[in-house]
This record gives C-alpha cells, sequence and structure tokens, in this order.
C-alpha cells in the first residue's frame, strides 16, 4: 500500500475548555480534548454539519451540537436502540434542539446523502463488519470535500483479525494501516495521521472534490 501520511499538531485544549466552560476532570476532559482536535481537524465552525457515527451515550454528540451552534447539524447515530434513547436524553437535558438522531445499520450508516460536512468515529471502527459497504455508506453521506476522523486502537495481539472478529480477545482493535487501506479503496484521498494519546491514533480523510 502506497498511502502518503501527513502528521500535523493536535488541537490546543484551550479550544476545548472554550467548548464546555467550567473546571473540567477525567472522561469530561478527555472528551473536550477530543472534540478539539475534531473541530481542529474537520474544519468544523457555526453551522456546520457533522456525523458521530456510533455515538454510545452521545457524549460528543452534545459537545459538538454547541459548537456547530442552533445553524448547524449533528447527526448522531447508532445501532443500538438503548444508545439512542441515552442520546436523546442527553441532547434533550443539554437543551440541543439541532441534533438528529439517525439508527445505524450493520452495513449502512442510514444517513442522508451528502447530508454532512464532515463524520467521525471514536473506537468505532473496529466493530464494523463489512467496511466495504459502511465505508460507501459513509462516503454517500458526505458532501464534495468532506473530511471523516477516525480514532481507534491497535491490537493486544499486534495483528488486524478479519471484519467481524476485531472486537475480540487480543484481535481486539484494528491497525491503522488496515484503516487506510479500505479507506482508500472505498475512493477516500488525502490521508493524514495525527498525534495521539498511546494506545490510539487518529487517522482523517477526504471525498475527492469531483
Amino acid at each position: 500500500m502506497n498511502a502518503r501520511i501527513c502528521r500535523v499538531r493536535p488541537a490546543l485544549l484551550g479550544l476545548a475548555l472554550l467548548l464546555v466552560p467550567g473546571s473540567l476532570t477525567g472522561q469530561a476532559q478527555n472528551d473536550a480534548a477530543d472534540t478539539a482536535r475534531l473541530v481542529e481537524v474537520l474544519r468544523l465552525s457555526e453551522g456546520s454539519s457533522v456525523a458521530d457515527i456510533g455515538a454510545g451515550l452521545g457524549d460528543l454528540t452534545v459537545r459538538m451540537a454547541r459548537h456547530v451552534g442552533p445553524n448547524g447539524t449533528v447527526y448522531s447515530t447508532d445501532i443500538n436502540p438503548e444508545r439512542l434513547q441515552d442520546i436523546r436524553a442527553a441532547a434533550t437535558k443539554a437543551g440541543m434542539e439541532n441534533v438528529r438522531i439517525v439508527e445505524g445499520g450493520s452495513t449502512r450508516t442510514n444517513l442522508p446523502g451528502e447530508c454532512c460536512d464532515a463524520a467521525f468515529m471514536r473506537h468505532v471502527y473496529h466493530h464494523i463488519g463489512d467496511p466495504p459497504a459502511m465505508n460507501a455508506s459513509i462516503r454517500q453521506s458526505l458532501k464534495a470535500g468532506g473530511r471523516v476522523a477516525i480514532v481507534d486502537f491497535q491490537p493486544r495481539g499486534g495483528q488486524t483479525g478479519p471484519p467481524g472478529r476485531r472486537d475480540q480477545g487480543l484481535l481486539h482493535g484494528v491497525t491503522p494501516d488496515v484503516i487506510i487501506e479500505e479507506l482508500q479503496a472505498a475512493g477516500f484521498v488525502e490521508v493524514q495521521q495525527l498525534p495521539w494519546s498511546s494506545p490510539g491514533y487518529f487517522l482523517v480523510v477526504g471525498k475527492r472534490q469531483d
């Protein structure tokens, strides 16, 4: 695989503190720092549209919704109906009316076509059972020139298992070279790898402006 990888600096933590005022500790501080990096590398601003794919409890969804503001949109997806309820509750509690909740599928995001300026996944990619189908779906949801950010971690065993087994035992995780190859096969370009706290890593790719 011949992938050109650019390494760029992480966002300043100060941006995260602007997103959520007040003292932050523990997981909240980690979420704030992650949000800051995503905002920077995905070039998100007030009015942007972004998808949080595999949003879990919705922590990053709420932070992103606050950042893009009432004129922006956050599409928050998950395959688990219980998590969708958690996301809805989190958005309601925070008063974020710009969150659109979407039930994801095993091979599709179920997002509208070309709805987003950007999309991101945090510790989700290794759970994907059919990467070609899912990556094609993500690409369809992006506007021309859109960007995708992926945060994930290396398998403890050092090797990536086949799709459907990447969340099991020593295979739990996925190496960045595998993700890069799968995303490039789906037509994504402009691969970037950013610094991230060990054992995680941060990849960003773009959709070509045809």
